[in-house]
């Protein structure tokens, strides 16, 4: 007998302008009364409420011991995302179950705080856009399959993990869904341009920025049969809130004095944990909301300038973007912003006016800290050093509670973004990006016996003499 979930829910397309509803089953990133974007709600959720918050506690943890595949993933919380799907339909490729590490001791105590990093970049494709990918590809089989379609064309707009979660993804879902991404030439690094090219999806450059190539995506997916897959596919949205649903399972479901901190980049991820954490909080899963900081560069921080206005003077205005280490985050209009609003709104009315903030730092601070975190053994890539510098101003501007710690949302691998670390060790980061190392901060290897020729020394003599040159450098005592 398969254990996978009885329940189905019913899906409609829910517009955060108008209120307008939409079946599910069908391609909609857009309203087409209002231009509005959609979220998407199951009418059945007050089903859910029939068992306790308890009962679904013990559901999702007793799901973690699994043997089902596609239970394993994101799809742990079923019945809080996409319930729609079939076994079959469901596309995982271990995604999700990422690691909360507890920042190293003498790191919390030199900024004041506890916290720890969620490592993303612990996702097959190694970012945190896989949570998204799972449920958006197991939508396009589950449409493919009940539509019987012949072919889908599947595309989006990215600055480097979202082209190689979408590539990654469609590789493996294959016919008769192909992959497409729009890429800002010159505005990725050379291993997230490796991933979608690795990957067989095709790949097309545009110039400009992110924004631009966004625009592009978003006018084809009005005027032709193509599935978007960029945060403003609401089934995206879906998938990702699974990242709240982790953290909270983590903490043992209770989320008193945690806060969290993500990147707001393009909105997408901001707006799944808030729409998550409500969730949870509506079924009592938890029983209190945490607190929420968004964090962006003063490069890109339309959201920040947004929400620092009193609530009667605030005004929407895309910025222009500069440069950023942050690569994702370097979005100067979000499409998700819309949903944000809207849910924020929501989450201070029940949790309290300070509940959800934002925080804008400095490109310097971003990757000093990226540095610092990296120094004391972890990972982070530069979104996750954008966390953790709005941890620390957090900190400085008295916004944090006493007994408060953070969970930081580190977004990708840190090796995604060597060549920033790279050029931050050599001071050589272009001027547009605002940043000088310290050389505190900076690394370069020792180059030994640089005179030595190799091949001129037997193994042993070679040796004998790398060693000495090893006692030399490192001032090395006999026993």
């Amino acid at each position: 007998m398969s254990q996978f979930p009885r329940y189905r829910g019913k899906m409609e397309y829910v517009c955060q302008e108008c209120g307008r509803r939409y079946p599910a089953d069908r391609l909609l990133y857009s309203c087409p009364h209002c231009g509005g974007v959609p979220l998407l709600e199951d009418t059945n959720f007050p089903e859910l409420k029939k068992k306790s918050g308890l009962a679904w506690r013990e559901i999702f943890d007793k799901r973690q011991m699994t043997r089902i595949p596609v239970l394993k993933g994101v799809f742990r919380f079923y019945e809080l995302l996409a319930p729609v799907f079939d076994e079959e339909d469901i596309v995982y490729l271990g995604e999700g179950s990422t690691p909360i590490v507890e920042a190293a001791p003498r790191l919390c105590e030199e900024i004041g705080v506890k916290f720890a990093f969620k490592n993303e970049g612990q996702n097959p494709s190694a970012s945190f856009k896989d949570r998204g990918m799972a449920c958006a590809f197991s939508f396009l089989k589950w449409m493919s399959r009940t539509k019987n379609l012949d072919e889908i064309l599947a595309i989006c707009a990215s600055t480097g993990d979202t082209s190689a979660a979408a590539a990654l993804y469609g590789a493996w879902t294959g016919p008769p869904v192909n992959t497409v991404v729009i890429l800002p030439k010159g505005k990725v690094t050379p291993q997230q341009l490796g991933q979608p090219l690795g990957s067989g999806a095709i790949v097309l450059e545009l110039p400009g920025v992110f924004d631009d190539c966004m625009k592009v995506v978003e006018l084809l997916a009005e005027k032709y049969n193509v599935a978007l897959l960029n945060s403003k596919n609401s089934w995206r949205i879906l998938g990702q809130e699974s990242y709240a649903y982790e953290v909270a399972q983590w903490y043992g479901w209770d989320l008193r004095d945690v806060c969290l901190f993500a990147p707001i980049g393009n909105a997408g991820n901001i707006t799944a944990i808030l729409s998550g954490l409500l969730k949870m909080y509506d079924l009592g899963v938890i029983p209190v909301l945490p607190r929420v900081f968004g964090a962006q560069s003063d490069h890109a921080n339309p959201v920040y300038r947004y929400f620092s206005e009193p609530e009667a003077k605030r005004m929407w205005h895309p910025v222009k973007v500069r440069p950023s280490v942050a690569q994702a985050a370097m979005i100067g209009d979000p499409v998700s912003f819309p949903r944000v609003r809207k849910l924020a709104k929501r989450y201070t009315e029940l949790a309290g006016h300070d509940a959800f903030q934002v925080v804008s730092v400095s490109e310097q601070e971003i990757m000093d800290a990226t540095i610092v975190a990296n120094r004391n053994g972890h990972i982070a890539c530069t979104q996750g050093g954008e966390c953790f510098a709005a941890l620390m101003r957090a900190k400085r501007n008295g916004l944090l509670r006493e007994g408060e710690k953070a969970v930081l949302d580190s977004t990708a691998h840190i090796l995604k973004f060597a060549n920033f670390q790279n050029m931050y060790f050599d001071n050589s980061l272009p001027p547009e990006y605002g940043i000088s190392s310290k050389p505190e901060l900076s690394a370069h290897p020792v180059s030994l016996l640089e005179d030595v020729r190799r091949e001129d020394l037997d193994t042993a003599s070679f040796a004998a003499l790398g060693a000495e040159a090893v006692v030399s450098a490192l001032s090395l005592k006999k026993l």
